[in-house]
């Protein structure tokens, strides 16, 4: 006995239930992979075998852990120069910026910032009209405006 008068077709078949498992069959992988609770494995190119295996927090741990020691390259020749501008004036620090832009064509991005940085640690070593007199066009004359932001 039929309860029903109308024939179901395979489409009238697939109701809610249906599309909400279909769409729990997409995402529910792609939710377990973001939420970490799957393992996450690498190659031991250290031959230490007890590193072979990193859960996801591990991963997340070890990869913050690991860009606070490998630096940008900008950072790098920032705090260089820096540390150059303590035992040298500004005219011969500004000379390495400029070649080290030269040498490496990817820092030029970020010479104007490095300069800035500069010209800002010049004014407090050697005071504003001082260390304005080094003023140079390297990088767009950024060191003279870090010079006058200090100053200012």
């Amino acid at each position: 006995m039929k309860h029903s008068t109308t024939q179901q077709t395979r489409r009238g078949r697939r109701g809610p239930a249906h599309r909400i498992g279909r769409t729990l069959a997409l995402v529910l992988p792609v939710v377990l992979v973001l939420s970490g609770t799957l393992a996450v494995t690498r190659v031991n190119w250290s031959g230490n075998p007890s590193h072979s295996v990193l859960t996801a927090s591990d991963v997340s741990s070890a990869s913050s852990s690991s860009k606070a020691v490998q630096r940008a390259p900008q950072e790098v020749l920032r705090d260089q120069l820096l540390a150059e501008l303590q035992e040298k004036n500004p005219g011969a620090v500004l000379t390495h910026l400029q070649q080290a832009v030269n040498d490496r064509p990817s820092l030029a991005r970020h010479c104007t910032s490095i300069a800035r940085a500069l010209g800002e640690a010049a004014v407090r070593m050697y005071g504003a009209s001082r260390a304005q007199s080094y003023a140079r066009p390297v990088c767009d004359t950024s060191f003279a405006s870090g010079v006058l932001a200090a100053h200012g």
